[in-house]
C-alpha cells in the first residue's frame, strides 16, 4: 500500500489551445513524485465527485477559457474545498473562474496579460512557510493580471516585476475548512524548470495536503 498522498490533476488534452495538460503533468510528476501519486484527467465531471477520502488535494490546470463549468461541477469543487480539501491552481487553471462563486473561492479574476517575456519574481512575505528554500528567481512567462475579490482575505506571498511595478504572482487563502493556493507561473513545460519554482510547487502541495489531514 502506497504511503503517498493522492492528488487529482484536472486539465485538457484535446481542447487546450494554449496550455495542454500532458507537458505540465510530466513536470508535476517529477516535482511531486516522491510524496504524491498524481491521477490526471480531462473529465470535468471529476469535480462533481471529488471526495477527500480519495484525494486530499486537487490541482487545476484547466484551459477552459470559453467554457462554463456546470452548476454541478461548480458545486462539487466548492464543497470539496469548503469541506476541508486543498486546491492548487496553477497558471491557466484559474480559467475555471467563469462564475462568481469560483472567483471568490480562488480569490481573484484573470483580466489578461501583456506579451510573454522575462519576469523577475520576489518573495513578498518574510518567513512565509511556502517560501522556505525558495530564492528570488527569473523566468520567461506570461505576466498574468488579476482583479482581486474584495470579500476574501488572502495573503500574496510572491510578486513579479513588470514595467517598473510589482504584481501578485502567488497567494493563499482559507475557504471554509479548506485552503487554496494560486501560482501564476506555468505557461508550458519550461515554466516548471527553475529550481526555485519547483520548490515552490512542492511546498504548496505539501502545505495544502497537510492542512487537510
Amino acid at each position: 500500500m502506497s504511503d503517498k498522498t493522492n492528488v487529482l490533476l484536472v486539465g485538457d488534452h484535446t481542447d487546450a489551445p494554449w496550455h495542454p495538460l500532458e507537458p505540465a503533468k510530466q513536470e508535476l510528476t517529477r516535482i511531486l513524485g516522491e510524496d504524491f501519486l498524481i491521477t490526471s484527467t480531462e473529465d470535468y465531471n471529476s469535480f462533481t465527485k471529488l471526495d477527500r477520502k480519495q484525494f486530499s488535494l486537487c490541482i487545476s490546470y484547466t484551459d477552459c477559457w470559453n467554457r462554463d463549468l456546470s452548476p454541478e461541477r461548480t458545486s462539487g469543487i466548492i464543497q470539496f474545498v469548503a469541506g476541508g480539501g486543498g486546491l492548487l491552481v496553477i497558471h491557466n487553471g484559474i480559467s475555471v473562474q467563469r462564475s462568481y462563486e469560483l472567483i471568490q473561492m480562488i480569490g481573484a479574476k484573470f483580466t489578461g496579460h501583456p506579451p510573454y517575456q522575462t519576469l523577475d519574481y520576489y518573495g513578498s512575505v518574510e518567513n512565509h512557510p511556502l517560501l522556505e528554500g525558495v530564492e528570488d528567481f527569473s523566468m520567461e512567462e506570461e505576466p498574468y493580471m488579476f482583479d482581486f475579490d474584495p470579500f476574501t482575505k488572502k495573503t500574496v506571498f510572491l510578486e513579479y516585476e513588470f514595467d517598473g511595478n510589482r504584481y501578485p504572482a502567488a497567494w493563499e487563502q482559507a475557504y471554509g475548512l479548506g485552503k487554496v493556493i494560486y501560482l501564476q507561473p506555468g505557461h508550458h513545460a519550461p515554466s516548471f524548470k527553475p529550481e526555485a519554482y519547483r520548490r515552490l510547487v512542492l511546498n504548496s502541495a505539501r502545505w495544502l495536503s497537510a492542512s487537510t489531514k
